[in-house]
């Protein structure tokens, strides 16, 4: 996992100077929406490289099939209990 990251991070800065070469240069508008193209791609790799580096420290737990049960049943108690102070604070109903 912590190679994956490396990768994605090495990635990130061999492409930020093709990025950047541009801005002193006046281009098209199709250049343009094509470097504005490449955002997402970068923030999809940002939001990754986070949630791998917060997920890292947990890998163990989910070694053992008793602290595996343990933990995945934490993380969706944890998310149901988000799910539904969320809709009781914003006063969705499902019916």
């Amino acid at each position: 996992m912590q190679t994956f990251v490396l990768t994605v991070l090495r990635t990130y800065y061999l492409l930020l100077p093709l990025c950047c070469e541009g801005l002193c240069q006046v281009g098209t508008m199709q250049e343009f929406l094509q470097n504005i193209s490449r955002y997402p791609r970068f923030l999809v790799t940002i939001i990754l490289g986070i949630l791998l580096n917060v997920a890292q420290p947990f890998a163990p737990l989910f070694k053992r099939p008793s602290t595996a049960i343990a933990t995945s049943g934490l993380v969706l108690a944890g998310f149901a209990f988000l799910v539904f102070t969320l809709r009781a604070m914003l006063g969705l109903n499902v019916s």
